[in-house]
């Protein structure tokens, strides 16, 4: 498999934004772009992967706060995908007024998610998978043959996501986690919006919202 996923953490909200590469050639899917998103920007350049989609698990607003910026920088082109059930929460700002501060989001997804599609990216398998709860149109990214899970705010080391906020459900979130993330292999690695990854068994073992 030639497709690699790396991790940059960014922002006053310590987010994990991922980078899915084809090794080959360099094409690649950035997931999550948050603040500083320049940074992540100079990271590709660095490395010498040239972004051409952008990915969203969610549409709060730390998850699309650097969506502008790198359009600014990567050109129209780039494409942006977001699933349909938060498409209301990202042309509202990302929920940043229900925390008291305004923002805003410019550009516009160019395509959008839907549950169980599956996408190739140079020969890698990506599943799409939605996962309501801490979002209306909360989705996680699925890669089989690396044995992995980019899974946004549905899921962390030992808690869950935040559901306090508009379009959360606590019931809804622990339905899609027992739905689409315990289903997986234990050894799946879930590589979360904030902090460490942890893996299927680590979580149906220890965590204590699953219980």
């Amino acid at each position: 498999m030639s497709v690699t996923i790396n991790t940059l953490t960014l922002g006053p909200l310590t987010n994990n934004v991922y980078f899915i590469t084809d090794s080959q050639t360099g094409e690649t899917i950035i997931v999550d772009p948050t603040y500083q998103s320049r940074l992540a920007f100079e990271e590709a350049q660095k490395n010498h992967w040239n972004i051409s989609r952008i990915w969203i698990t969610h549409a709060h607003f730390d998850h699309i706060a650097g969506v502008d910026e790198l359009v600014t920088l990567l050109g129209p082109q780039v494409q942006i995908g977001l699933h349909p059930d938060d498409l209301t929460l990202w042309q509202n700002g990302g929920g940043a007024r229900d925390l008291g501060f305004f923002f805003e989001v410019k550009s516009e997804p160019t395509f959008f998610f839907h549950d169980k599609q599956e996408i190739s990216f140079h020969g890698s398998k990506i599943e799409i998978r939605l996962t309501p709860g801490h979002t209306n149109g909360h989705v996680i990214f699925y890669f089989p043959a690396a044995g992995c899970a980019i899974c946004g705010d549905l899921i962390f080391r030992g808690s869950v996501g935040r559901t306090d906020l508009r379009g959360g459900n606590h019931s809804t979130l622990l339905r899609s986690i027992k739905a689409k993330i315990l289903t997986l292999p234990l050894e799946t690695r879930l590589l979360s919006g904030h902090g460490p990854e942890t893996t299927v068994a680590q979580e149906i073992a220890h965590n204590p919202f699953l219980k």
